[in-house]
């Protein structure tokens, strides 16, 4: 099912008598059963440069934002990961899947997430109703805030037809300061030191493989030269120091995992207090490990079937399965199993956005 407009999305719904996957550019989730895509919700709907502001319909996809974008030197600042090559799907990346699923990359530790930057969405819910919430500005929020329920709620709750975004320009220039650590308590240290210091890092990663903290900074080039060199004198006390080749090639590799790329195993995103990063690494007891936002986010790459939020125990964050085989994301979901509390809200308004249980079925528990 591709309806062609959001009148065509609500009649679809509305005459739904079983279970569908909503799918934009069907680059993230791989489950089977009847599919509707919002691929014919395509094209951008207002763009204003003066006021950073786009409006655009849910299936467009990424690459063509972000090329009209680039003929004004504008971007999404929130940096979303580019998922095909960790999932080894196909298709292209749509901005709806984008909002759906909140995805933000390494700069989401300076400027925030993708929610952060969405100021008003259109939906459909499972009545078949079409449901407008939010604007194209950033004002204070009075009644329900649907436009941050739907960021991150995986279609859920109803399927994206327009999201509104807030853009940044593009910055002149872009560095990378990496430090040499022998592990990842050292490097959260580094990364800890960075983002408490006055120099905007826009980037805080640690490589375990290549034994590198990595913290980048953006802006002017004359600004970014100084707290570069700022940088490298505050963090010598840590390791040898030193700057990336090209930076923007290798924020692009970490923001894609690009490490775990055609390699065997599940992988995991583990959200967790930076300073708890060391620790639960070491208990993942991974085949490989990459750590972004200062250490809040662990990718970890472990053998297939693994359960490892067995492994982990209990902590102060939450493991999501990205990538596994279907029987291993039958048997273990795909997202941690929410506190009762949490979980009574959670089905509660799902309940109430889709009674019926027409969207993602089990998705979110």
């Amino acid at each position: 099912m591709t309806p062609g407009n959001e009148a065509e999305l609500a009649e679809m719904v509305a005459a739904q008598d079983a279970p569908v996957r909503i799918a934009g550019g069907g680059t993230r989730l791989a489950d089977t059963g009847p599919v509707l895509s919002t691929a014919g919700l395509r094209g951008i709907v207002t763009y204003e440069p003066g006021a950073l502001t786009l409006v655009v319909q849910a299936g467009t996809p990424v690459a063509e934002v972000e090329a009209a974008l680039a003929e004004e030197g504008q971007r999404l600042a929130f940096e979303p990961m580019d998922h095909r090559g960790l999932l080894g799907t196909e298709g292209a990346p749509t901005i709806g899947g984008v909002v759906a699923a909140n995805v933000s990359g390494p700069r989401r530790v300076q400027v925030g997430a993708c929610r952060d930057f969405l100021l008003g969405v259109r939906f459909v819910d499972g009545a078949g109703q079409v449901i407008r919430n939010g604007g194209r500005v950033m004002k204070n929020v009075t009644g329900y805030d649907l436009v941050k329920l739907m960021a991150g709620s995986w279609g859920t709750l109803g399927v994206l037809s327009e999201v509104a975004l807030k853009v940044l320009p593009v910055p002149e220039a872009e560095a990378t300061v990496q430090v040499a650590v022998p592990d990842a308590k050292s490097a959260v240290r580094v990364l800890s030191a960075a983002l408490g210091s006055p120099f905007e890092v826009t980037g805080a990663a640690h490589d375990p493989a290549a034994g590198l903290a990595l913290l980048r900074v953006e802006g002017f080039a004359a600004s970014v030269d100084y707290r570069a060199g700022r940088l490298e004198a505050l963090l010598d006390q840590f390791g040898t120091v030193s700057r990336a080749d090209d930076s923007a090639a290798l924020w692009r590799s970490l923001r894609d995992v690009a490490a775990f790329h055609d390699r065997p195993g599940d992988v995991w995103r583990i959200s967790v207090k930076p300073g708890n990063a060391p620790d639960i690494a070491a208990r993942a007891q991974a085949e490989a490990l990459l750590f972004d936002w200062g250490g809040g986010l662990i990718w970890a790459r472990v053998p297939e079937g693994t359960d490892l939020r067995a492994r982990l125990g209990a902590f102060s964050g939450h493991a999501t399965l990205v990538r596994g085989a279907p029987e291993t994301r039958a048997r273990l979901g795909m997202f941690q199993p929410e506190p009762a509390p949490l979980a009574r809200i959670g089905a509660g308004l799902r309940a109430r956005f889709d009674p019926r249980g027409v969207f993602n079925p089990g998705l979110m528990g």
